[in-house]
């Protein structure tokens, strides 16, 4: 069993981990669609690179999550990001480079990738 004060200097150590994952009114969430035909057309490897980059980048208003099926899986792996006050952004067919470009791009420079995303393959 471990003391209170190891109890408090493990919380303290971890509140700038968890903090990341509290979203506010002001955090980005970027959401990678892992159902089986997300994770059958390489979401896994999308995913961890997203979060690789967000950490590397050091965006701490940025939320890495999964979630289940997306619904459109001809256009699998497919990353969604929520800004607050905007419309959602949907990608498609992602792999690890385009989710470095898009880490960079899009929520570092808040620029959107519009060339990967769902509207332009709607054109």
């Amino acid at each position: 069993m471990k003391s209170l004060e190891e109890l408090k200097a493990i919380r303290d150590r971890m509140k700038g981990t968890v903090g990341v994952r509290v979203p506010g009114d002001d955090h980005v969430r970027v959401v990678v669609g892992m159902a089986t035909c997300g994770i059958a057309s390489g979401a896994r490897p999308v995913l961890n690179t997203l979060a690789e980059e967000v950490r590397r980048l050091g965006l701490d208003k940025v939320t890495v999550t999964q979630t289940g099926c997306i619904g459109l899986c001809q256009y699998e792996p497919i990353v969604e990001v929520y800004e607050p006050g905007k419309e959602k952004v949907t990608y498609i067919k992602m792999n690890p480079e385009k989710a470095r470009e898009v880490a960079e791009e899009h929520l570092r420079k808040g620029h959107v990738v519009a060339g990967y995303t769902l509207n332009a393959a709607s054109l």
